[in-house]
Formats: C-alpha cells, sequence, structure tokens
C-alpha cells in the first residue's frame, strides 16, 4: 500500500509539472507591458500567508524556496512535496474607466528530499514573472482618427534544483538554488484607420517577441540561535548575482487587408542586451516550537542598473518589506480547531518599472500594500497540510495618469509530507 501511495504521488506530481508549464498567466494588469511584466512571490504555503515572508524561515514541514539554506533542516527520513493554485478578483482604474478581472492559475510546484543527515536537495517549477494585458486608445491626426490595441502574453518560469548543508549541526547552514530560466514574452501593437473595422481597409501589426533561455543562481545563509529548549532564532541571507540573460528578440511587421497579409518582415534584433539585477535579502523569525512564529524580511533588488533592451534607465531599484506571525493554540488538542494554524501578515513594497507620461519625463512606478490571513488544516497523520491564504494588495501608482489596481487573492496549497524512508521492522 506504501508504495502505491508513492507511485500515485509521483504521478500527481509529473502531470502537475506538465500542466504548470502551460498555464495562463494569473494576471491582467497593463503595468506588465512594461519590462519582465509581473514579478512573482516565490514563497509557498504558510509564507504567503504571513506577508510573503521566508528567508530567515527554517521550517521542517514546508519547503522554502527563498532561501535554499533552509533544505536541511528537514527529518532525514521525510520527502516533501507542494504544489500550490491561486484565484483572484482584480480591479483596475484610471480617472475616466474601471476594469475588472477574474483569473487564475497553477503558481507553482516542488519536492524536497533528504540525502544524507546534513545534506538535502529540493527541485520544482515556478513562476518568475507573468505578462498578460489587453488595452486601446483611439487618437487623432490631422482628423484622421485611428486605434491602437495594446496585448500581451507569456512570462519567464524557473526550473530549480537546489542543496543545502548543515555546516554546524541544527545551528548554521548554507545553501544554492541553480536554476534554468526560460520563457517568451510577446507584445502586440495594432494599428487600424476608423472606429469600424468593416470599413477599414489596412491594418497594421507589429509583434515584438523575447525568448529567454538561462541560468540563474541563488545563494542562502541562515543561523539558528537557541534561546531555550523550545525557542530559537533564525537570521537569513540571500544573494541572488546580476546576470546578463542569453536571449532573442525579434520584431514582426505585417500590413493586411482584413484577414489577408498584404506585406511581412520579421527581423533579428542585435545587440539588445537584457540583464536580471543583483537581489539581496534579509530576514529573520522567531520560533516557539509547536506554539507560535514570528519573521520578518526585506529585499533589496538593484534594478537601477540592470540593462533591458540595451538600455540601462529603464528600471529603478526595488525594496520589499514584509512581516508575518503563525499561532498554533494546541499541537496535540482533541479539538481540531486547536490544532489550525493561525497566520497573518503584512507587505510593503515599490515596483522595479517606470511608467512615462506621454509628454516624457523620468518616468515613476509604483507603490504596493497587502495584508494577508490564512489557515493551515493538517491532515489526519499531522503532518501533511492543506494551507489556505486569503491576501489583499493595494497598487498605488506614483502619477494621476497610472492606473490604480487592486486585489482580491485566495492561494490554495497542499504540503505532502512523507515517512518514505523509514524501514518497518517485522518480528
Amino acid at each position: 500500500m506504501l508504495r502505491i501511495k508513492k507511485f500515485i504521488s509521483l504521478g500527481v506530481l509529473v502531470w502537475l509539472t506538465l500542466l504548470s508549464a502551460g498555464a495562463q498567466n494569473n494576471t491582467a494588469s497593463p503595468y506588465t507591458r512594461f519590462g519582465y511584466g509581473e514579478l512573482a512571490d516565490r514563497s509557498f504555503g504558510a509564507g504567503r500567508a504571513m506577508g510573503g515572508i521566508g528567508v530567515g524561515l527554517r521550517s521542517p514541514k514546508q519547503i522554502n524556496p527563498m532561501n535554499p539554506a533552509s533544505y536541511s533542516c528537514m527529518d532525514s527520513l521525510t520527502f516533501i512535496f507542494d504544489f500550490g493554485v491561486s484565484l483572484q478578483s482584480a480591479t483596475y482604474k484610471d480617472a475616466s474607466n474601471k476594469y475588472k478581472k477574474l483569473n487564475g492559475n497553477i503558481e507553482y510546484i516542488a519536492l524536497q528530499f533528504p540525502i544524507t543527515r546534513w545534506l538535502a536537495m529540493s527541485a520544482g517549477l515556478l513562476p518568475y514573472s507573468f505578462v498578460g494585458y489587453e488595452f486601446g486608445e483611439i487618437s487623432q491626426v490631422d482628423g484622421q482618427s485611428y486605434v491602437n490595441m495594446y496585448s500581451g502574453t507569456g512570462g519567464l518560469n524557473d526550473l530549480y534544483g537546489g542543496l543545502s548543508i548543515d555546516v554546524w549541526k541544527k545551528r548554521l547552514a548554507i545553501g544554492a538554488n541553480f536554476g534554468y530560466l526560460f520563457g517568451n514574452v510577446e507584445h502586440l501593437q495594432q494599428t487600424q484607420f476608423g472606429s469600424d473595422d468593416s470599413t477599414t481597409p489596412y491594418q497594421n501589426y507589429r509583434t515584438q517577441r523575447i525568448e529567454v533561455r538561462d541560468m540563474k543562481m541563488d545563494f542562502g545563509v541562515q543561523y539558528t540561535h537557541p534561546l531555550s529548549a523550545t525557542e530559537s532564532l533564525t537570521f537569513g541571507v540571500t544573494y541572488s548575482p546580476k546576470n546578463r540573460l542569453n536571449t532573442k528578440t525579434y520584431d514582426t511587421r505585417e500590413l493586411r487587408n482584413g484577414n489577408t497579409v498584404v506585406t511581412y518582415e520579421r527581423d533579428t534584433i542585435q545587440g539588445a542586451t537584457y540583464d536580471l539585477p543583483n537581489s539581496f535579502g534579509f530576514g529573520v523569525s522567531y520560533m516557539k516550537i509547536n506554539k507560535l512564529l514570528l519573521a520578518a524580511d526585506f529585499l533589496y533588488e538593484n534594478w537601477g542598473d540592470a540593462s533591458y533592451q540595451g538600455a540601462t534607465d529603464a528600471f529603478q531599484n526595488r525594496t520589499r518589506l514584509a512581516i508575518g506571525a503563525e499561532y498554533l493554540p494546541e499541537y496535540r488538542g482533541r479539538n481540531y480547531f486547536q490544532a489550525i494554524r493561525y497566520r497573518a501578515g503584512f507587505h510593503y513594497g515599490d515596483s522595479y518599472i517606470k511608467v512615462s507620461p506621454e509628454n516624457g519625463g523620468k518616468g515613476s512606478g509604483y507603490k504596493e500594500y497587502g495584508a494577508s490571513i490564512g489557515l493551515g488544516f493538517p491532515m489526519l497523520d499531522n503532518r501533511s497540510m492543506v494551507n489556505v491564504a486569503f491576501e489583499y494588495v493595494k497598487v498605488k501608482p506614483g502619477e494621476a495618469f497610472m492606473i490604480d489596481e487592486q486585489y482580491f487573492r485566495v492561494t490554495l496549497n497542499y504540503t505532502f509530507n512523507e515517512r518514505w524512508f523509514f524501514k518497518f521492522k517485522l518480528n
């Protein structure tokens, strides 16, 4: 029976991996027209309900790719795999328009297992960024009206494998993720003259496609200082080095008469450089075993020096602050509600993109505020867990001409935690 459960679990894992690789983007934000799109939240399960913390989080019951040093804290007989899905309701608003969108996505899938008592490994597939938008504008030139329609799809994914080593047992751990960053981002601009498609003889289409295939590395350190037999402090640091991505960029132009392509040109853009920035993370957590967890993270990304399409003025530096807490009333309580983990968190950050007004200028970004609550429901074995997080996010633009956004998001995560390497003895 145990082997059957293992094969079923592995089958589900493979199916979800294939499904998540082709899943639709969980966004309709016009801001994803810029840069690599909306950066994904890399926190899993419990961390998502606690503001997206993870740098200083060291838990043997969940996977935490935000800091690869965390993998080695797991039980040497345990196997974990984890996947999450989300659903969100978004509202986009400017001075005269309002638009609502409901969408969802499979967000991530990962597994983790020990190699020795002091070495553990994790692997998974998670999003790096999302692109998905569609909007238009009507303009006039010399009395002739025309419509510009803009749309974009795609995003980047991170297929990672990571190792963590306990340098000092139960005290100091180091780790590294080695990822393969891949994906396509496509932006389409459609121009048509007049206001009625049936009377428009010609339409112009311009498509820009960016294909990314490159390696990505993340490094982490965690130090745990015991305060008592049941209490401890954990300090975490992460670093992701700047990387010039291996990309291909194509620019396609079409002139159409109805459904007939009149002219078609496709050029490969040479010399367009694309970077990922230096990224630094700092985190701390306080844990009272099976009772209380308090954590805080700070992230700094040096996007201001990163090149995009060969220019170094497209982005601005990004910071993010998150705090969160988890409370467990009674680990071995008879009442099931006492065994539920109650979580809450808050985060604040700013954007890495800059949006420029039509009359020029240096451009402005936006501020992001988010609050979350969540629950962790233990399964019958008290090892595996179903996590639910409810999050509200407010995007406050820096200028009046920019879009105001707000999100109500629900994330469902299942953490399968099994003693796969335990050998039973028969008398």
